[in-house]
């Protein structure tokens, strides 16, 4: 990315879609530019891996998904757990964190369920699937946050020829 149209483009879409038949044209006119340029730009982002891809953020418990929790596995394999986990549909989030002496778990998933029982039988199931039996289960009490992460407030930090994007607070 070179410039803050760059910067901008980016911003603007890590807001939600408009609901329009052509919401880029849309956007592209909002910052305007036209939409093959936003388009065209949207495709160089992809290519270089700035962006991965777009998606919905949905609402699990309006669709049915009303039991979840954050599993803490204990592994010393983690690319290889890692891609197992991921290709689980029930995991929506799948990270590596760093251990302590006193929580040695280092690979964590969030799993969506319809109920408790469900998920407990889910968790189970991957649990022999990988075998890793040494895991936690934090379940979810309550949700005080679901949004797509606001990049409205954008900082240009140039390092290596690379600028990335940094929220200012």
């Amino acid at each position: 990315m070179q410039d803050l149209k760059s910067l901008k483009i980016i911003s603007i879409l890590s807001q939600s879609l408009p609901i329009t038949e052509k919401p880029f044209r849309l956007m592209a006119e909002n910052m305007g530019i036209d939409e093959k340029r936003l388009l065209f730009n949207l495709k160089e982002y992809k290519r270089k891996k700035i962006i991965r891809r777009f998606g919905a953020v949905l609402n699990h418990r309006r669709i049915g998904l009303k039991a979840n929790a954050l599993v803490c596995w204990k592994t010393k394999d983690v690319d290889k757990i890692g891609k197992i986990l991921a290709s689980y549909s029930e995991i929506s989030h799948c990270y590596l964190r760093r251990t302590y002496p006193f929580w040695p778990y280092n690979l964590y998933t969030m799993i969506h369920a319809e109920n408790k029982s469900n998920l407990l039988k889910i968790i189970k199931s991957i649990s022999k699937k990988i075998r890793i039996y040494d895991y936690r289960i934090l379940y979810t009490l309550k949700e005080f946050k679901k949004k797509r992460q606001n990049l409205g407030k954008i900082k240009r930090v140039k390092r290596n020829e690379i600028y990335r994007i940094k929220e200012v607070i």
